[in-house]
């Protein structure tokens, strides 16, 4: 491109310069392979398997164990893609920053307008559930209860406004201010607490394990299945939060690919075996639309109301982990596309005295808590898997791409079998999509429509690339 010629609407961010914004970023490099490990693993287990499982139950019955496995595979290719896009381009912003450097500025504006909808709804969906389990917790040990109305959203169980939701949203936003050192520790203490209630789960369960509530298996066929999946998928959600940690990582090239992929893993083999013990405690009918199911099978299923409240507590630590590492992705990758001028830089300035990007954080966390406070779990989760499919969908597309554009290009990790692989993925995951219903599309096209007008009208005229500034950052403020 020539010096006095305007980028077109795909025009690329170099993959150099973006390597050189990152090593000039004022973001704190202070979290290694465990830490980012924990930050998936804290991502992903959470409301998607203590509470999202009574609602696809319902909808799959006993299927809902191949539901999960169904939803696994389509994030294990998808992982894959992520793993080796994160080794090559070590930069905060995830599939929005690996759309920018391979499908050009108005796709990569388009998919960040898609994760700022699926992160910030994901912590409001997150903290929906953590209500009920609080609720649970208070009534077993103290014989106390907050009202309904105020532990519950609108049209859910009675709730006019998610008090506990809100709070829960407001303090994890305090932690994030505070630095991503001391965020990544007391992440990676809720990842250890949540894995061991999971187990405790899993070992007690089993010794009240009935098979005969497995029949009949699949009351509502294959369709029921793939739609448990569809829903089911929002429980995968968040390994991807690993990729927006890049430039806070000491080794984001060696680091990235085995934090993506080891986190995943964990996650997809807890959740299989949860859901058998689950679906093996109580029969699936008993169990459709209950907000905290793994807490009721232990005392209705086993009789262990002593292991409800272990259940409890462990929700209460997972989803409090996956509010913060979730609402830690959504302030990366809002903070990448205000560098960049797609939205407004003064957003992305770093606060000298935590290195963390306060501003962007504070008004992040108050929009999620607003959202957790007023719209029902059910609801969320479903745009929320529209968003993250979608967002998917072109990441399998990326590593294509970038392999035939920059097939030179420094990779600590490949993924094995290109272009198969990610063709596999980008497959699963419009197959999945279409089993999402038409309201839930019509949403996802309005916000849609909102992001290419505020392109249209902001990000294309501000865009550092365009003025040839190519995403250069912000100043700190003290």
């Amino acid at each position: 491109m020539g010096q006095g010629e305007h980028p077109g609407l795909f025009a690329t961010q170099p993959t150099e310069r973006l390597l050189e914004t990152a090593g000039e970023s004022k973001l704190n490099r202070a979290v290694g392979v465990l830490d980012l490990t924990a930050l998936g693993v804290g991502a992903v287990i959470g409301t998607g398997i203590f509470v999202i499982i009574g609602e696809a139950i319902g909808v799959s019955g006993p299927a809902i164990v191949l539901s999960f496995v169904l939803a696994g595979i389509t994030c294990v290719f998808s992982a894959l893609s992520y793993a080796e896009l994160a080794s090559a381009i070590p930069v905060s912003g995830s599939a929005y920053t690996y759309a920018y450097a391979t499908m050009g500025e108005l796709i990569a504006f388009i998919i960040g307008w898609d994760l700022i909808l699926e992160y910030g709804l994901s912590v409001a969906a997150v903290a929906v559930g953590w209500g009920g389990y609080l609720n649970a917790l208070l009534e077993s040990l103290f014989s106390l209860e907050i009202p309904k109305e105020l532990a519950n959203p609108p049209g859910q169980m009675g709730g006019e406004f998610n008090a506990p939701a809100v709070f829960l949203v407001l303090a994890v936003t305090a932690v994030l201010i505070a630095g991503i050192r001391e965020s990544a520790r007391s992440n990676t203490v809720m990842v250890f607490i949540k894995i061991g209630v999971l187990l405790f789960f899993i070992a007690v369960g089993v010794t009240a394990f009935d098979s005969s509530n497995f029949e009949p298996f699949a009351p509502y066929g294959f369709t029921g299945m793939v739609d448990a999946a569809a829903l089911i998928f929002f429980a995968y959600i968040g390994f991807d939060a690993v990729s927006t940690a890049s430039e806070e990582s000491k080794d984001p090239g060696h680091d990235m690919p085995r934090a993506i992929i080891g986190s995943l893993l964990i996650a997809t083999a807890l959740y299989i075996a949860v859901a058998l013990v689950t679906t093996g405690l109580l029969p699936f009918d008993e169990l459709k639309g209950d907000t905290s199911p793994l807490a009721t099978a232990l005392s209705e299923g086993a009789g262990l109301d002593w292991g409800a409240d272990i259940i409890s507590f462990g929700a209460l630590v997972a989803i409090t982990s996956v509010v913060l590492t979730i609402l830690y992705a959504q302030t990366r990758i809002l903070f990448a596309m205000c560098r960049d001028g797609l939205l407004p830089a003064r957003l992305a300035t770093v606060w000298e005295r935590t290195k963390t990007p306060a501003l962007i954080t504070m008004l992040t966390g108050a929009l999620a808590a607003v959202i957790a406070a007023f719209v029902p779990l059910s609801e969320i989760a479903k745009l929320v898997n529209i968003g993250t499919l979608f967002a998917f969908l072109l990441v399998n597309i990326g590593v294509i791409v970038l392999r035939r554009t920059k097939p030179d290009l420094e990779r600590n990790y490949r993924v094995p079998f290109v272009p198969l692989f990610p063709l596999l993925g980008a497959a699963l995951c419009i197959f999945l999509m279409t089993y999402l219903d038409a309201a839930t599309w019509a949403r996802f096209g309005v916000w849609m429509a909102l992001g290419l007008v505020v392109y249209a009208a902001y990000g294309y005229r501000r865009s550092r690339l365009r003025e040839g500034g190519m995403g250069a950052g912000p100043s700190a403020s003290g």
